[in-house]
């Protein structure tokens, strides 16, 4: 026969009494260190606020020297040269007996400086003279030549229309 089974759902099991009380401990210690961060952050943030602003009083930038404004309109001036139109005239102009070593543009004068090494100087005045044949480039000169070895280094000056 069956046995009778006795359930009680309302009994309480018995755990540690002081094991919720260190959780609740832990957690406001926690939160006690959270709310220190946050309070020793803003401390900082409002210090170095300060610092800048008497730095540059009225949020102002600071005075700039006539050297370092001139550094960034020359710097803005070659920025905005028209280099795409100067690239492709040394492209058409290209040779494989001619290695380009720098370009050297001068806004104010409208020129521009390409110096190079050529197999011989053959080579090099070749390249010169398909510089002279390009659109965008005018008054093509060749201002410097030096035999090395079996190369020779040289430049060319041309006047380059930057509008």
């Amino acid at each position: 026969m069956m046995q009778k089974i006795e359930l009680d759902f309302r009994q309480t099991r018995r755990t540690a009494p002081w094991a919720g009380r260190v959780l609740l401990a832990l957690a406001a210690c926690v939160a006690l260190d959270a709310g220190l961060s946050y309070h020793s952050a803003n401390k900082t943030l409002s210090e170095n606020q300060a610092r800048l602003t008497q730095r540059t009083p009225g949020g102002a930038a600071p005075k700039a020297s006539p050297q370092e404004v001139a550094a960034v309109r020359e710097t803005v001036q070659r920025l905005s040269l028209p280099w795409d139109e100067l690239f492709s005239a040394l492209e058409s102009a290209a040779s494989d007996k001619v290695a380009l070593a720098a370009i050297e543009p001068d806004v104010r004068n409208g020129t521009v400086t390409i110096t190079g090494d050529g197999k011989d100087y053959l080579a090099a005045l070749s390249y010169v003279l398909n510089l002279s044949r390009t659109e965008g480039l005018e008054r093509v000169q060749l201002v410097r030549h030096e035999q090395k070895n079996e190369s020779v280094s040289f430049a060319v000056s041309a006047a380059w229309s930057t509008k």
